[in-house]
């Protein structure tokens, strides 16, 4: 889902027309994905995972034949709480190996305004591919002030149920409905590094 967004950014960004994709690659160290859902109707919990990585190849010309993907850890996942942390990682959930991998690999852009488009893709979690849809929003694109390269910035949300990645113990006391916002930031690759 987090390559979901780089390619909405990307498609609204207003740039010269190309000849063909242009490689980007996310900023780890400013990419986070939050998620949150019901517990018991008594509070909001909340968890992310960051320092992701991910990439994309954006077609300026015709962002339909743009494509993004992201991949990191199942247990690269912050809960703030280790109890709860290690209950998620069990059987009762994602019974989590140390390479189990999330991963989101984009089959369609559609732009849906000067800004804002929506990002269809396949997500992998817990071993079963799903189809995902992410509502993305182009916050700023231009030269990084400090890196002196092409930048994007984007947001996005999605809602997934827990149920149809077999991760849904404890629904509906504890929601099926899992929140998810996004926010990232690309940089464009060098030619040198591609």
């Amino acid at each position: 889902m987090k390559r979901t967004l780089l390619a909405a950014a990307l498609v609204a960004a207003p740039f010269a027309a190309q000849a063909e994709p242009e490689a980007y690659t996310l900023d780890s160290s400013h990419s986070q994905i939050l998620f949150s859902y019901n517990h018991l109707g008594y509070s909001t919990t909340w968890g992310m995972f960051s320092g992701f990585e991910g990439d994309i190849q954006f077609d300026q010309a015709d962002p339909a034949n743009s494509s993004v993907t992201v991949s990191f850890p199942v247990r690269s996942m912050f809960t703030g709480w280790e109890g709860r942390f290690e209950h998620f990682m069990s059987a009762d959930f994602f019974g989590a190996e140390e390479d189990e991998m999330v991963t989101f690999t984009s089959t369609n852009i559609e732009v849906t305004g000067d800004s804002t488009a929506n990002i269809m893709g396949d997500l992998t979690l817990n071993g079963i591919t799903k189809p995902v849809t992410l509502t993305a929003t182009l916050n700023q694109s231009g030269d990084h002030p400090m890196e002196n390269k092409p930048w994007a910035g984007f947001d996005a949300t999605t809602t997934l149920m827990r149920s149809d990645f077999e991760v849904g113990a404890f629904a509906p006391f504890v929601s099926d409905e899992v929140e998810v916002q996004i926010s990232v930031e690309a940089m464009k690759v060098n030619d040198s590094e591609s």
